[in-house]
């Protein structure tokens, strides 16, 4: 069938409801002159006579019931799924995927993933981890939780997080009868933990910003053992292993507890910290506004000290 045929369908099936062109031309908020040359031209295309028309009434003729008895229960679906789409739109509901890092799922997703799921029972949340630069559109995600300055500029970025900064730590052992480096240039004496991606490709640099000039600059780190594991790094880092830099929240706690002593602090600065992105705020459905609002709630609780 010509799907192209469809509009002209529906004003069909308007009119015979209406008994009218005027009022079905009045309901579908056209002309009745252009309503009655849709119906002419669809009679054309069918080559059969659908209504029967005086000057005074409009009836519906034996082809044009027939018509009607088998077009109907499509419509009815038709109108429903328009209907649905309409309150998804308004109602959180359905499907939702999210592509983020692991460090943005585990510090910024699970640990409200209950309180979401209580507040919004009828979202499935699907969240795929992807320790590079998803494409969310090509992998059909709704959205995706980024470092700010990793996401594209094309796209919708709202902050899910405080300012963020490193931190290069070691335990107390490791640093047991030498002093600890006062500049990172001194960490070419230290044994240090390198992190390689599991995409692969270099290690990780160590950035660092002079805390007098502003000026930034890496160090390539220089040790013993290199993994792909950021777990893995702290571990290491708490039994006396080597030096470890890594986001500072991930080693909050080991800092206050006093496992872990953090050096070159002054050489760290904070920066801006996880997007939440998106294509566009335009006809956001209500799921992905429901995430939204929820992520910016928590990371306004985080930023109260």
């Amino acid at each position: 069938m010509d799907r192209n045929l469809l509009p002209a369908l529906a004003a069909f099936a308007e009119v015979a409801r209406a008994g009218s062109f005027t009022r079905a031309a009045a309901q579908m908020r056209i002309s009745p002159s252009a309503l009655s040359q849709t119906i002419r031209t669809l009679e054309k295309r069918l080559d059969v006579r659908l209504l029967n028309r005086s000057t005074r009434s409009v009836s519906v003729t034996e082809d044009g019931r027939r018509l009607l008895a088998e077009m109907n229960p499509g419509l009815a679906m038709i109108t429903d799924a328009v209907g649905n789409l309409g309150a998804s739109a308004r109602r959180p509901t359905g499907e939702l995927r999210i592509n983020t890092s692991g460090f943005a799922a585990r510090y910024f997703l699970e640990p409200h993933l209950g309180e979401f799921r209580r507040r919004y029972p009828l979202v499935h949340l699907e969240i795929i981890i992807d320790d590079g630069l998803g494409d969310i559109i090509g992998e059909g995600c709704d959205a995706g939780i980024r470092l700010r300055e990793s996401v594209n500029d094309s796209m919708i970025a709202i902050p899910i997080s405080p300012p963020m900064a490193m931190a290069v730590v070691g335990s107390p052992a490791f640093f047991a009868g030498k002093p600890p480096p006062q500049v990172p240039s001194e960490l070419e004496r230290f044994d240090c933990v390198g992190f390689r991606p599991s995409r692969g490709g270099g290690l990780y640099r160590w950035d660092f910003t002079d805390p007098a000039t502003g000026r930034q600059f890496e160090i390539a780190p220089r040790g013993s053992l290199v993994t792909n594991s950021d777990e893995m790094m702290i571990r290491a880092a708490l039994q006396g292993a080597g030096l470890v830099m890594h986001m500072e929240i991930a080693l909050r706690e080991h800092i206050a507890g006093g496992a872990l002593l953090r050096v070159l602090d002054a050489w760290c600065p904070p920066f801006d910290g996880f997007d939440l992105y998106l294509p566009s705020r335009e006809q956001m459905p209500a799921k992905l506004r429901a995430l939204v609002d929820f992520l910016v709630e928590k990371r306004d609780a985080l930023s109260v000290p």
